[in-house]
């Protein structure tokens, strides 16, 4: 079996319980070596994770000969340049979500995965998790019937940082690091999760606003969308809600009943059909990354195969830019 050595371009909060400790779970996988520009941060983090080599050279991390397969967990304007500079060294690599800050950037690391022919997987890990194939095996049997529309609905309130200033915010509302507001950091997962179930969304549309002005990215977003077999469906999105207005859900209407779940919370699914109301609780691992990181590596050792690739990943981003009007 072929071992794969782990390289972390970036040690933030993600890689802390998300992500981080599930590269040593999976079998004949391990983490080599991490990157950061901060020398007090990289060496924290190495330290405490039991890493034994740091880097504040991204290129030398990459160059590591014994590092094969790189994890960029750094904000998404860097993502395709971390990418396409391991790509170009051989090295697969395993991009954390979304794929990058823009539909352009994703075509550029999708081109060069292609010229290459080394292999590029992006963290849509909530594909991998039992919560979801629970919601897609019910989709998939037919239980609610054909399904005739689908809609999402999130709304959280403000957070105590979006009240800091711009000199303050945090990068995920700096529309040139992130791509745009919470809006390209959190629908991401919503977006793809839909796509998985449903096709691809070939078109879209969306009026964005900035209603409460704490910060120059929107925070409203109403959209349309339109799968590719023909079903419809649409989105909420309000990141400077009230309390009470909170919420986190998808419902989907089916000719013969519906399904409700939510993609943060994992609140039980409602299904509701003739035979009644009927919850589902679904338990999910302790790291959420752990089944997807599973499949990445065991594609890598050609044991397996992995779907969540860069081109399964780049209509997320075209769908996005195509709602906050980008194009």
């Amino acid at each position: 079996m072929k071992h794969i050595s782990w390289g972390f371009i970036g040690c933030g909060e993600v890689t802390e319980l998300k992500s981080g400790p599930a590269f040593n779970e999976v079998e004949g996988s391990h983490v080599e070596a991490v990157y950061s520009r901060s020398k007090e941060k990289v060496l924290s983090y190495a330290e405490r994770h039991h890493i034994k080599k740091w880097y504040t050279d991204a290129q030398q991390l990459i160059d590591d000969p014994e590092v094969n397969a790189i994890y960029i967990a750094t904000p998404p304007s860097s993502h395709a340049t971390y990418a396409i500079m391991a790509m170009k060294a051989g090295k697969p690599v395993y991009i954390e979500k979304p794929l990058a800050a823009s539909y352009e950037d994703c075509a550029r690391i999708n081109r060069v995965s292609q010229q290459t022919g080394v292999p590029c997987f992006v963290a849509y890990y909530r594909r991998y998790l039992p919560y979801f194939q629970k919601v897609k095996s019910i989709l998939d049997s037919g239980t609610i019937g054909t399904v005739t529309n689908v809609q999402v609905r999130f709304s959280v309130p403000p957070r105590d940082l979006d009240y800091s200033g711009s000199r303050h915010l945090p990068w995920r509302l700096q529309p040139d690091i992130a791509g745009g507001g919470y809006f390209y950091d959190l629908a991401p997962h919503q977006l793809d999760l839909l796509q998985e179930f449903f096709g691809v969304i070939t078109q879209a549309h969306g009026y964005c606003a900035n209603r409460a002005h704490l910060y120059s990215a929107e925070d409203t977003i109403s959209a349309c969308f339109l799968f590719e077999n023909g079903l419809p469906g649409s989105g909420s999105w309000c990141f400077v809600g009230h309390q009470s207005a909170k919420e986190d859900s998808i419902d989907v209407v089916g000719e013969q009943g519906s399904l409700s779940f939510s993609v943060y919370n994992y609140h039980p699914i409602q299904l509701i059909t003739s035979d009644g109301i009927r919850n589902i609780t679904v338990p999910n691992p302790s790291y959420v990354q752990l089944p997807i990181i599973k499949a990445v590596t065991e594609d890598l050792q050609g044991i397996g195969v992995c779907t969540c690739t860069s081109v399964s990943a780049t209509p997320v981003n075209w769908v996005m830019d195509r709602i906050l009007g980008k194009f």
